[in-house]
């Protein structure tokens, strides 16, 4: 028992300082799991299934049972008179059972059918269209929380050394060789980073707040974002949603060119009657009789004014503008990935002379350093020198965030999918 409980206590500290952590990707995933928009997929092959299942019931026999009772002013007579034959009453009754059944219809049902599937795609792929567009919303709150995380970092380290300049300057004032103004200096500054430290608390929350609106999920405050470590990809494939939409919409026009076609084909239909009335057939006959009739009823419209052709000349203007404005995206697609190269290979050269002036400043400092220490410089001028370094380090860690919002976006824009955590840039 007693191991038991050391155990735990050792793993007390790991288990209060366990964190968790968000990805990019996680956020990718969670926007399309859990936004509205995601549900009008499902609904929408719902919608679909249903509206061909009905569709497919036109191929099952039509089943109708019609009843009359009418009075008329003059009834069909003869102009003689005939033994055993009575006149017709002018009221009349009749009650009929009738039967229909496609035979033949040219497989009209079946493109109509086609033709709603294609017209699902189409809508489905427009949802997909529409949530993919978030992502660059994610890309703006994920790394803006994720610059704010760094300077956090930065500010923290920045304040530890702070604190242990303001000991090492207390200890000199205490012997006198240190100016005691120098002391508040320091001190003046540390404020000013608590300062900072509030302004990013309060900033983060608002970014949290817009990011967890967009994922549907909740974020602690305490969570962390980890910067995804992407490649430049820069080959000419590009996977943007956009461009199956264009093709499912010209896909749905050659459907629809089918059913004009088949709406001309020849129509045959079996029928039969049931009935019982009076008269029945038998109009010499004025009594109730029951009596039916079955056959078969063909119809083609063979001629129609060139309106299915008008009608498949437009569909195939339609296509034409659907193949303008897939041109159209993909010029403007290239010339945006091509601002967007230039944009990174422009941050990655600016972070090599990043490192460069953190050395050079981390030089000025020492010497700084060494300078208040012996009294030459005031806390003042050592702050300037200090404030330039830490400056240094954090546009460095802003340009390294810019890179990577660079490269998230160059990805959205391309449609290719994050590599997995961990990969190399």
């Amino acid at each position: 028992m007693k191991k038991v409980l050391l155990t735990f206590l050792f793993m007390l500290p790991m288990l209060s300082f366990a964190q968790q952590t968000l990805s990019l990707e996680d956020c990718y995933t969670l926007a399309n799991k859990n936004y509205p928009l995601f549900k009008q997929a499902d609904l929408l092959q719902q919608k679909a299934s249903l509206e061909i299942d009905a569709l497919n019931k036109g191929k099952l026999p039509k089943m109708d049972i019609n009843a009359q009772a009418t009075y008329q002013s003059d009834v069909t007579g003869l102009p003689i008179s005939l033994p055993n034959v009575t006149p017709l009453n002018k009221d009349q009754y009749r009650a009929t059972f009738d039967v229909n059944q496609l035979l033949y219809n040219g497989g009209l049902i079946d493109a109509n059918a086609k033709l709603k599937a294609a017209q699902t795609k189409t809508q489905q792929q427009q949802v997909e269209v529409n949530l993919y567009q978030i992502r660059t919303k994610i890309n703006q709150f994920y790394f803006s929380v994720l610059l704010l995380q760094e300077q956090k970092t930065i500010l923290l380290s920045k304040q530890a050394q702070l604190a242990s300049k303001v000991n090492e300057v207390k200890s000199g004032v205490k012997f006198g060789a240190i100016l005691p103004a120098s002391e508040k200096v320091l001190e003046a500054e540390n404020l000013k980073i608590n300062q900072q430290l509030i302004g990013i608390q309060f900033e983060k929350k608002w970014l949290l707040e817009n990011l967890s609106s967009l994922i549907f999920t909740t974020i602690e405050e305490n969570t962390i974002f980890v910067q995804p470590k992407i490649l430049n990809d820069f080959s000419n494939e590009n996977n943007r949603p956009e461009l199956k939409l264009f093709d499912f919409q010209k896909e749905q026009i050659e459907n629809s060119k089918e059913i004009i076609s088949k709406n001309n084909l020849p129509k045959i239909n079996a029928f039969g009657q049931a009935g019982y009335g009076n008269p029945g057939l038998n109009m010499l006959d004025n009594s109730f009789q029951t009596f039916y009739m079955v056959g078969l009823k063909a119809n083609w419209n063979v001629f129609d004014w060139n309106k299915s052709k008008t009608e498949k000349e437009a569909l195939s203007v339609s296509a034409a503008i659907v193949s303008t404005e897939k041109e159209t995206f993909l010029l403007n697609n290239k010339l945006q990935l091509q601002e967007m190269e230039n944009e990174i290979y422009k941050t990655e050269e600016i972070i090599k002379s990043d490192v460069q002036i953190i050395s050079l400043r981390e030089d000025v400092v020492k010497s700084a350093d060494a300078q208040l220490k012996n009294g030459v410089i005031t806390s003042s001028e050592f702050l300037v020198e200090f404030t330039n370094l830490y400056e240094a380090k954090t546009n460095q860690k802003t340009h390294e965030i810019q890179l990577a919002l660079a490269k998230a976006n160059y990805q959205v824009v391309k449609g290719s999918p994050l590599p997995p955590e961990g990969g190399t840039n």
